[in-house]
């Protein structure tokens, strides 16, 4: 073993960008995220125990009875600690010192969505006003009132899309949504501009084809369609009703839309930070091992010992796995395998250990030099 200190230019820190493709499908009113099939368990209808496109925060009570399930819980005490779905008020006054305080699993998300007629009634539109006129200098029509339409009284349909899905934001331009009707594609709407606006982009010279149909925040993960002219010769199928069946506050019958589908598909950004190290195993160094076959079997001598002396025997000899031609033995070369390296602390505590699929020849006449990565 060989401890070394790593030193500033030796260590790197950088930020790795992932964009996963993300895909909601509905049809009869059923969410599909991802395509993933709803698939049964041996003691529940949905292995994860949450709805079909839902995602499952921790994938805890994974195929459990829901008699059986595990649950979060603290005990009240000194420290006052609770969940932040408990005001203080209620800490306060509905338990006492020694109660257990109770949570529930799966906790599970998925998309939703609101359709507000026309001067309807909606809070959660209102409360993106300011959003939505931050981003009124890429487009006019982000505004929440403008000359284009009055996001507070027209006829107006929000999908709303939560970060889990996603990470830090939409990647932009990625954005697609499909309406279909008995499985035909009727209209398609795409941010073809980069700029957040969602322009209908097929069929091909179809009503309302090259119009703006809505926007989307990407940083917030919302989709705001105004669109409201026939896609069909059915009035229903227009972009106000794009997602029918996706539940939320402004849900239709099931039998609204029968026959229609939507299609969302996006790319996320996820930003992970990446710490690189170098680790030197110099020429000269790393070539003494712990490990006891590292000393030759027939050198193998215990260390002379006494009431007040301990020295170690200089008759030992390292293994010699030097082969040689002809089976021939080799003149002794002090030779090491790299199996570990372990990451310490100022303190010389052991914070990590990276494992080599392999182990790495180490001659004293070799340098060599380790890449080591760790997501944080």
């Amino acid at each position: 073993m060989s401890l070394r200190k790593i030193k500033s230019n030796e260590l790197f820190v950088n930020q790795i960008e992932f964009n996963p493709n993300i895909n909601f499908y509905v049809n009869n009113s059923v969410v599909y995220y991802n395509q993933n099939p709803q698939i049964s368990g041996n003691f529940s209808t949905n292995l994860l125990n949450v709805p079909v496109g839902h995602i499952s925060l921790y994938e805890e009570n994974v195929d459990r009875q829901q008699n059986n399930l595990i649950y979060p819980f603290i005990t009240k005490d000194g420290s006052l600690t609770s969940f932040k779905t408990i005001t203080t008020s209620n800490f306060s006054s509905d338990f006492l010192y020694g109660d257990v305080v109770t949570g529930s699993y799966p906790l599970s998300s998925s998309i939703s969505r609101d359709y507000y007629s026309y001067a309807e009634d909606r809070p959660r539109v209102d409360a993106l006003r300011n959003t939505l006129n931050y981003y009124s200098h890429f487009s006019n029509h982000y505004s929440y009132s403008s000359s284009l339409g009055d996001k507070s009284l027209d006829i107006l349909n929000l999908i709303s899309i939560p970060s889990i899905f996603y990470g830090s934001s939409i990647k932009k331009g990625t954005i697609n949504l499909d309406f279909y009707s008995s499985g035909t594609l009727v209209g398609r709407l795409q941010d073809e501009k980069r700029n957040g606006e969602l322009i209908q982009t097929l069929p091909s010279g179809s009503t309302g084809s090259g119009s703006i149909a809505g926007v989307v925040l990407y940083t917030e993960g919302f989709i705001v369609l105004t669109g409201s002219w026939s896609l069909t010769s059915d009035a229903n199928y227009s972009w106000v009703n794009f997602g029918a069946g996706i539940q939320g506050s402004g849900i239709y019958p099931a039998d609204f839309l029968a026959s229609s589908s939507s299609d969302i598909t996006f790319k996320g950004t996820s930003k992970v930070p990446v710490m690189t190290l170098f680790a030197h195993a110099k020429r000269g160094e790393v070539n003494n091992s712990l490990n006891p076959t590292f000393i030759d079997y027939n050198y193998r001598k215990l260390p002379i010992t006494g009431s007040s002396v301990y020295i170690e025997n200089h008759e030992t000899y390292p293994s010699n796995v030097v082969s040689g031609a002809y089976n021939q033995e080799e003149y002794l070369e002090k030779t090491t395998f790299i199996t570990s390296i372990k990451l310490y602390d100022e303190n010389k505590n052991v914070i990590g250990i990276a494992k080599l699929s392999k182990p790495v020849k180490k001659t004293q006449d070799r340098d060599l030099t380790f890449k080591l990565k760790i997501d944080f």
